[in-house]
């Protein structure tokens, strides 16, 4: 017994790492289809009454998107578990392939449009829903450095993809079936099932993370509080704000250096070798994937420097477009490698704010995913009417300006430094709770569902709530339970909280 237990919690190196590199890979994919979809085909106009709106394929799929990333937070969690599980990961795939390979006849006009957008944009919704999941079921500071690690990749793949591309455009489609990568990384790089999300020690935490030693403290510190309970809800709340502030500031600079039957993005190389180059010095800030011994608290300490790194690069953009556009400059390419670079960011703290409040890592990836497209699908409208009322040819800066005071507002007043800081604060009361608890599984050999357990009887987790939100017998629990108090040699709830402390 004992030694099966050891097996569930500490699977072979080798094992781990491949683990670790197919997460990488497959959100590295779905990273660079996303490039693909947005940014990378053709300026698709519609004209309704003489008047011109530019890019509708991208505006009707990001409400698409963002409206089943809305309905997909009103499910219940059985019913987010069936949609979000293989068999419907591989439908997804299959979807977003012929989504985005076929091409409906223009004179359609809408209807295309939307028939496009309803193929591409709700299965789209759901892998994102899914790689949600995925990556929080990881240790924190390992999915931060993977996403950016994961961006650059991508970022570096679609480059190359252009270079062919300039030669033989039917290239292109390679990114058509790069949901299938997505899907298959997903399939065995994490459990997708709603009981392994809720867990907070993965097997991949449990033997990346090493417990912290040093001087005491009594239980009643591993927990939050109310108070940082409602601090972190509020922080989530400016977080997802502030999302979709910069959702509108980047949806407004996609009609800026394009027109209707033109590339959609004509500098998006510019763009990709940026936001490679960003990726790779935020890298430096935080660390590489594969370093260890830094905990969620830190990591998010970290991660300030990367979100005052990318919203640099946005403003700078933003300043100086009109001087660099003499030069050949792309300055729109500029802002929209820190608009991308800022969205790792994003990912990083939608998942941070899960695993502080337990939340479903899709939930909170739905609901900041639903925030950012929301906003720059507004932010595209936005920039076609400015267009559309106003004739001037200096029209292309003002919607600059406009994108530009978006962010800044959104950096003063929504999400600062400030509510970084308070994030990392909390985190660390969190980190203490997880040591404690991968203290106890290590130590006692713990199995890997008793593993599950153990953090919710330590919150004091009645035997139906753990059974309800797990999704097992409540009589299951009562035998994990006991089985818990014989390895660690108590009796009680009480006694194992006790044992906590002495393990710290």
């Amino acid at each position: 017994m004992s030694k099966l237990a050891t097996s569930h919690t500490a699977p072979p190196a080798s094992s781990a790492v491949r683990l670790k590199l197919r997460t990488l890979l497959g959100y590295a994919c779905n990273q660079a289809f996303m490039f693909s979809l947005f940014y990378m085909g053709w300026n698709s106009a519609l004209c309704v009454g003489g008047v011109t709106f530019e890019r509708v394929d991208l505006l009707v799929t990001l409400l698409l998107c963002a409206g089943s990333l809305t309905v997909m937070r009103m499910l219940t969690r059985r019913v987010r578990d069936v949609l979000l599980s293989r068999n419907f990961i591989w439908c997804y795939a299959v979807l977003l392939a012929i989504g985005s390979s076929v091409s409906l006849p223009a004179e359609y006009g809408i209807v295309s449009f939307s028939l496009e957008g309803l193929l591409v944009g709700m299965p789209f919704a759901c892998m994102l829903a899914a790689w949600g999941r995925a990556l929080a079921a990881r240790p924190h500071g390992e999915t931060a450095r993977g996403v950016l690690l994961a961006t650059a990749v991508a970022a570096v793949f679609a480059f190359l993809l252009l270079l062919v591309c300039s030669v033989q455009p039917w290239a292109l489609a390679v990114a058509n079936l790069l949901p299938f990568a997505s899907a298959w990384a997903l399939a065995g790089a994490a459990p997708l099932s709603g009981d392994a999300a809720a867990s907070q020690g993965s097997d991949a935490a449990a033997k990346d993370a090493q417990s912290q030693t040093g001087a005491g403290f009594s239980f009643g510190q591993l927990l939050a509080t109310k108070q940082q309970r409602a601090e972190t809800a509020r922080i989530s709340r400016k977080v997802i704000a502030g999302a979709a502030l910069f959702g509108l500031s980047g949806g407004l600079m996609e009609t800026y250096a394009s027109d209707p039957g033109m590339i959609a993005t004509p500098t998006f190389a510019a763009t990709l070798l940026l936001l490679a180059l960003f990726c790779a010095g935020s890298l430096q800030v935080v660390g590489t994937p594969g370093r260890r011994g830094q905990s969620q608290s830190e990591v998010s300490s970290l991660l300030v420097g990367v979100y005052r790194i990318a919203l640099l690069v946005m403003m700078a953009g933003y300043l100086f477009m009109p001087v660099l556009e003499p030069f050949g400059v792309p300055g729109d390419s500029i802002v929209l490698a820190g608009y991308l670079g800022l969205t790792a960011v994003l990912v990083s703290l939608f998942i941070l704010t899960a695993k502080l409040t337990g939340m479903d890592g899709a939930l909170s990836f739905s609901r900041g995913f639903a925030a950012l497209y929301f906003g720059e699908a507004f932010g595209l409208a936005l920039g076609n009417a400015l267009e559309i009322v106003s004739p001037s040819g200096n029209m292309p800066f003002a919607v600059a300006s406009c994108a530009g005071l978006a962010t800044l507002y959104a950096y003063v007043f929504l999400f600062t430094e400030s509510d970084f800081i308070a994030l990392s604060c909390i985190a660390k009361q969190a980190d203490r709770f997880e040591d404690a608890c991968r203290a106890i599984i290590e130590r006692y050999k713990l199995s890997k569902r008793e593993s599950e357990i153990l953090p919710l009887a330590l919150r004091g987790r009645t035997g139906e709530r753990i059974a309800s939100e797990l999704f097992i017998a409540k009589s299951t629990v009562d035998t994990h339970l006991r089985r818990i108090y014989g390895k660690c040699g108590v009796h009680s709830r009480q006694e194992l909280i006790d044992l906590s402390e002495r393990q710290t």
